[in-house]
């Protein structure tokens, strides 16, 4: 793996570090889930070969580092009695502090709608092997309010959009942790090279910017009233210092708005962060 150092100085107690990480894609499986999900495994395995070894340098890195690490997502490529023992076995060799991505809930790649009812046939089964609940989560450090939420189907929920208003009214500094990143300008041109190639896998991504998006990306990707609150709520909020984020597979920082930093980490590389 390659590593970024990052320092966020937001008003911390007392400075503390975390390793963030996403998207390592584990593509795990045996003769337990049968031979279709072993071919799936096979061929999946070649997109992302190195997800064993980045997944065994972010335990690494970790405990040299004695911190703790933030996920935002994709740890598995998709739901497996192997993949989920592999999880299993990462949230007990570290602190892991995570945030769903849409592969967690992935029965099998690419194979039906991703939606609420879709993701909770295995929902109970994934949550079982983490430590933190993986669709919203917040903890206390030394005066900072770390949380994480599951957006990885490009929507927030109105239970979750409830509850990151309760803990903003905490007024601490805050860092957000998210599967996807939330629209600006800047990132949509950075995913889309100025939009000759579509679509941007972003949050919010304003109607006249998808006019060009297949039908079917149209309607997955498009926000509704409850996730547009979620996004006036968190771009118009003066807690939140930083969103760290995944599901992009590549690196890349910008302002999200002029007091939000929004850090993307992509696939091989841990951003070592310390908060002061």
């Amino acid at each position: 793996m390659k590593y970024i150092e990052q320092t966020l100085n937001i008003g911390a107690a007392r400075p503390f570090s975390f390793l963030h990480v996403s998207d390592t894609h584990l593509t795990y499986a045996d003769e337990r889930d049968g031979e279709r999900k072993v071919r799936l495994a096979e061929n999946r395995s070649k997109i992302f070969p190195d997800a064993p070894q980045n997944l065994a340098d972010t335990v690494l890195k970790a405990k040299e580092l004695d911190c703790f690490v933030a996920h935002t997502g994709d740890l598995i490529d998709f739901v497996s009695q192997k993949n989920l023992e592999e999880a299993k076995a990462f949230t007990d060799a570290v602190d892991c502090f995570m945030a769903a991505g849409n592969h967690e809930f992935s029965l099998y790649v690419g194979e039906a709608k991703e939606d609420a009812e879709y993701r909770n046939q295995s929902l109970d089964k994934v949550q079982s092997v983490f430590k933190n609940d993986i669709r919203f989560s917040s903890r206390k450090i030394n005066g900072i309010n770390l949380i994480s939420v599951d957006n990885s189907y490009y929507l927030f929920e109105q239970w979750q959009t409830d509850r990151l208003k309760q803990e903003l009214e905490l007024s601490m500094p805050t860092i957000l942790f998210l599967h996807t990143p939330l629209y600006s300008a800047e990132t949509y041109d950075f995913c889309t090279k100025d939009g000759t190639e579509l679509p941007a896998y972003l949050m919010s991504v304003p109607d006249e910017k998808m006019k060009r998006y297949s039908p079917d990306r149209y309607e997955q990707q498009k926000q509704d009233e409850i996730t547009r609150e979620a996004f006036e709520l968190i771009t118009n909020s003066k807690n939140i210092k930083a969103i760290f984020a995944g599901h992009l597979h590549k690196d890349f920082e910008a302002c999200l708005t002029p007091t939000i930093m929004q850090f993307v980490t992509g696939i091989g590389t841990g951003r070592i962060v310390t908060i002061k």
